[in-house]
């Protein structure tokens, strides 16, 4: 259990997601990064998806209005750390969700721009785009998009690794956000993310690992595990690093639940999986 030094409480986060009915992706993913931080984890549901590894059959999206409830009942009583959003789907509801955050410039808030699944089931509309980079984005600490999310955000093709760096450069510049691109839609022999928090271009990977039980929920649990760590007092740079730790670590662990089904492992903690993410940044 991680304690805030100066209230003794225990330490809140809260996710803003859709529930994955598989439990692999969503809430359910940002949950065990919670937890594995020693964090009190509260949600605000977003989306009800029927889902398996395999593919998204059907989505609900709950009134807007209650998902505006959902936040003020978190939000008035639990003193939040750090948030993370994750799959938002309509411009109904990032306008409650920017609405309510815009009053709590004291959250750090990670936004997961979730758009695309891995199966390839579109989970954000075309009108909430545009909302989004409006709206949420310009409240964000940091954004985590995946390539094929920051060509969307963007509207340029990502082709390279010099292009990443440059995609995470300008969507800071348009956005006043720190940004992580994340590599894990090109080939190679490791995972590799770029962030840029507005001094610093700072390269992350770790190794990629051959034949992995599962990696579906990896770029939920990126993004839950960074808030986490943003909540226990890391800096972003560092924040990042452990993020890449926990999802390195999951993958490794990662376990059948089924004929074929399976998850993401549930790390004891991140400490060994340090060791496996390298870290090289240049001044910009």
């Amino acid at each position: 259990m991680r304690l805030d030094a100066s209230s003794g409480n225990q330490i809140s986060v809260l996710t803003i997601a859709g529930s994955d009915s598989g439990g692999n992706a969503g809430i359910q993913a940002d949950l065990r990064a919670f937890h594995t931080f020693g964090l009190h984890a509260c949600t605000v549901i977003t989306a009800v998806t029927a889902q398996n590894p395999y593919g998204v059959r059907a989505v609900m999206i709950p009134d807007a209005a209650f998902i505006g409830d959902q936040m003020d009942a978190v939000l008035e009583e639990y003193d939040i750390s750090a948030l993370k959003t994750g799959m938002l789907a309509t411009a109904e509801v990032i306008d409650v969700v920017s609405a309510r955050l815009a009053k709590r410039a004291d959250i750090k808030k990670v936004v997961d721009p979730v758009m695309i699944a891995t199966s390839g089931a579109k989970l954000l509309r075309d009108d909430a785009v545009a909302v989004m980079k409006l709206k949420l984005l310009p409240l964000a600490t940091l954004i985590t998009p995946n390539i094929p999310e920051a060509e969307g955000i963007l509207g340029s093709a990502i082709s390279s690794r010099e292009a990443m760096g440059s995609a995470a450069i300008e969507i800071y510049r348009s956005f006043g956000c720190a940004a992580l691109v994340k590599g894990g839609h090109r080939s190679g022999g490791e995972a590799e993310d770029v962030l840029f928090d507005g001094n610093e271009l700072t390269w992350y990977s770790t190794p990629v690992i051959s034949n992995p039980v599962s990696t579906h929920g990896t770029g939920c649990s990126l993004g839950a595990a960074i808030a986490a760590s943003l909540a226990c007092g890391r800096d972003i740079r560092t924040a990042v690093a452990e993020g890449k730790a926990y999802v390195y670590e999951s993958i490794r662990l990662g376990v059948r639940v089924g004929p074929r089904a399976t998850v993401l492992g549930f790390p004891d903690g991140i400490q060994r999986a340090l060791g496996e993410v390298s870290m090289t940044s240049e001044i910009k």
